[in-house]
């Protein structure tokens, strides 16, 4: 009795609270089945940046020493790619939609007069945008296999590291966006995204950052890339953990201040 209650004190409210978050997930299933090309769509940026640097510029880098040997660049980059479409997937789906359906949809006002309530909207739509990254994650891995780019059997791993990175991503993406007013403030989503593609390791290693690398490790995604990295080239050191305790810490903060932003939202 006294573990059950433990554990009951550890997981976070909103987990105690939702009954059938399910159910926006099945919702979020059936509109895409129609609109599948805005879906598919936001697959293929990382790809033609990985095919780009594949073909062309990688041959022009060489190696890149990592981990203490020698990395072809497009296999070094190819990680990164694949955790920065997880991201992708998850924070578009958690940030346009779900303004769309709060502000001007009034979908969320229609699902609280059933039994479910604020907490069922919040992490099922965390759910669904954690989903869409999943997709693109799993499609890019096949990218990856399919061109010989994974050399090691720990590959495999890359995709449940990328669920987190999606997880984070997505639960930040929602509660940011309860506190836009208008589309206007969109442009800081894209203002924010793009550095951390940009300067997450996600192209240089670590050390190439000299004095700026404490800054770089201040980014969500560096600490998904460096999961995903890892995993791909068969790497396990105890930093691993570090970043899955970031991540994870991030998605709980996030998963709460959504729930707690739907209920002053809907409820008010």
């Amino acid at each position: 009795m006294t573990s059950t209650f433990l554990v009951a004190r550890v997981i976070p409210p909103i987990f105690r609270g939702a009954r059938r978050p399910q159910r926006m997930v099945e919702r979020s299933v059936l509109v895409y089945r129609r609109t599948w090309m805005i879906l598919v769509s936001g697959f293929f940026e990382p790809l033609f940046y990985l095919l780009s640097i594949r073909i062309g510029f990688g041959s022009l880098v060489g190696d890149v020493d990592f981990a203490g040997r020698s990395i072809d660049y497009a296999k070094f980059v190819a990680p990164a790619l694949m955790a920065s479409s997880a991201m992708n997937g998850a924070v578009y789906d958690s940030t346009m939609n779900i303004f769309f359906k709060l502000r001007h949809e009034r979908l969320y006002d229609a699902v609280l007069a059933t039994p479910m309530g604020s907490k069922d909207v919040a992490l099922g739509e965390i759910g669904w945008a954690l989903l869409r990254g999943t997709i693109y994650s799993t499609t890019f891995l096949a990218c990856l296999l399919g061109l010989g780019m994974a050399d090691s059997a720990w590959v495999v791993l890359s995709l449940p590291a990328c669920m987190l990175v999606g997880l984070a991503f997505a639960s930040v993406g929602m509660a940011a966006t309860t506190y836009m007013r208008s589309w206007v403030d969109f442009e800081w989503v894209q203002t924010i995204v793009m550095p951390l593609f940009l300067f997450s390791a996600t192209f240089y290693p670590l050390s190439s950052y000299g004095g700026w690398g404490w800054l770089v490790q201040l980014s969500p995604l560096y600490h998904g890339v460096s999961l995903v990295r890892c995993a791909s080239l068969g790497i396990g050191t105890w930093g691993i953990l570090v970043h899955v305790a970031v991540l994870l810490g991030i998605s709980i903060v996030g998963l709460s201040v959504s729930a707690r932003r739907i209920d002053e939202l809907l409820l008010k």
